[in-house]
């Protein structure tokens, strides 16, 4: 139905409807959007509240000084360099030389010798009493002529070598510096636990005090998982840089404490590095000052961690000299000759099943139970032979350094 009121009318009333809708339209945008009506607010120190927008979380909580800077500043003074010198001489490789003929001449005492040769090693260590005891690892010093420890302050130092102990590979320097030196403190490595802050502080590669952080990757990883059968020891993991150099430097936790001594000791480490506890370096250092032998028993076997399924597998082989048992135990591979091991009987393809009574599984397991025995103590083995069990009795002896 068409309306009858007058065009004229019906279009002035149009007309009217659009006035009123964009005043309408204007008043709401200008109360949702006050920035645009109104000059923004200038920054400026007087407004607190702005300036607490702009500040990242991780500000907040780091704040203008990382954690980093605070343990580093705390130990950083106590960090030294060790350098060493070691002069070695050597034969000429002419069998002329050797030739008994030529002996005969001019005696067993003649050789031609080539001009000494001086090798250098780089490492760190840290300071741990302020008269001058400094904690290092035994690599680092190993038979060196010349030790010289250089402080963070650049003064030099000549070195005397307390004591080493190879096996733990730690080593105490003492140097005569008029006393009141920084000392590191020393925390402790029991209360350290996966995902823990570790900073490593060191000289690696002969680049002076530098820092690299990491987390605690793992703990009490054994000398044997890491493959350094001449070592007894239970490392801290962790994936802070550890590189030539680093070795015999601290450790730090997130509070500035030493939990470990960086050991540089596995050449293909790639993004992982091991450290001593700092619990056992303690016991082994105060040891190391006096001049005092660690005792260190070892039986002389080298052994690998057996399954059933390895087991299997080896005897599956037809050119495999022995038939293994199928059983879980240490598999002895090598008896080292002259050891208590040879000297008990033990024979390679024997599995070790138990000591004193003890059920054997891991490797750790067996060097763990040797380690605290004492030197001359006899322990008792259940071994497995081929399909026959039998009780031998082994008496530990002091494992030799490697030198």
């Amino acid at each position: 139905m068409r309306s009858k009121l007058p065009r004229s009318i019906r279009q002035l009333s149009t007309h009217v409807l659009a006035v009123i809708l964009g005043v309408v339209l204007t008043v709401s945008t200008l109360r949702v959007s006050p920035s645009q009506a109104e000059p923004a607010p200038s920054v400026t120190a007087d407004s607190p509240q702005l300036v607490a927008q702009r500040q990242s979380p991780a500000t907040a909580a780091i704040g203008s000084t990382s954690f980093v800077t605070a343990a580093v500043n705390r130990v950083g003074p106590a960090v030294v360099r060790i350098d060493t010198e070691r002069t070695i001489t050597r034969r000429a490789a002419d069998p002329f030389f050797d030739d008994p003929f030529f002996r005969q001449f001019f005696g067993n005492g003649y050789s031609q010798q080539l001009p000494p040769e001086q090798l250098r090693g780089l490492g760190s260590g840290f300071i741990i009493d302020k008269s001058g005891l400094i904690l290092t690892n035994a690599h680092v010093v190993d038979k060196a002529d010349k030790v010289t420890v250089r402080l963070k302050d650049g003064r030099s130092f000549e070195g005397k070598v307390q004591g080493v102990d190879e096996v733990t590979d730690l080593a105490v320097v003492k140097i005569n510096a008029g006393g009141d030196l920084p000392v590191a403190p020393l925390g402790s490595s029991t209360s350290v636990q996966v995902g823990d802050w570790a900073i490593a502080v060191g000289n690696p590669l002969g680049l002076d005090n530098t820092v690299t952080l990491g987390i605690v990757s793992t703990l009490r990883r054994s000398s044997a998982e890491v493959r350094i059968p001449d070592k007894r020891l239970d490392f801290i993991q962790t994936d802070a840089a550890i590189n030539p150099g680093n070795s015999g430097g601290p450790l730090l936790n997130a509070q500035g404490e030493v939990i470990g001594i960086n050991t540089a000791i596995r050449g293909d480490a790639m993004g992982i590095g091991f450290a001593i506890p700092i619990d056992k370096a303690k016991t082994v250092a105060v040891k190391l000052e006096r001049g005092e032998t660690i005792a260190h028993p070892f039986i002389g076997v080298q052994m690998e961690e057996l399954t059933p399924e390895m087991a299997r597998q080896f005897n599956s082989n037809p050119n495999s000299p022995i038939q293994l048992p199928e059983m879980n135990g240490i598999l002895v591979r090598q008896v080292v000759p002259n050891s208590p091991a040879a000297a008990a009987g033990i024979r390679p393809g024997d599995v070790i099943v138990q000591v004193d009574g003890q059920s054997i599984t891991k490797g750790a397991q067996l060097l763990d139970i040797v380690e605290n025995s004492r030197v001359g103590q006899e322990l008792q083995l259940k071994v497995q032979r081929g399909n026959r069990t039998q009780q031998l009795s082994v008496r530990t002896a002091q494992m030799q350094n490697a030198s």
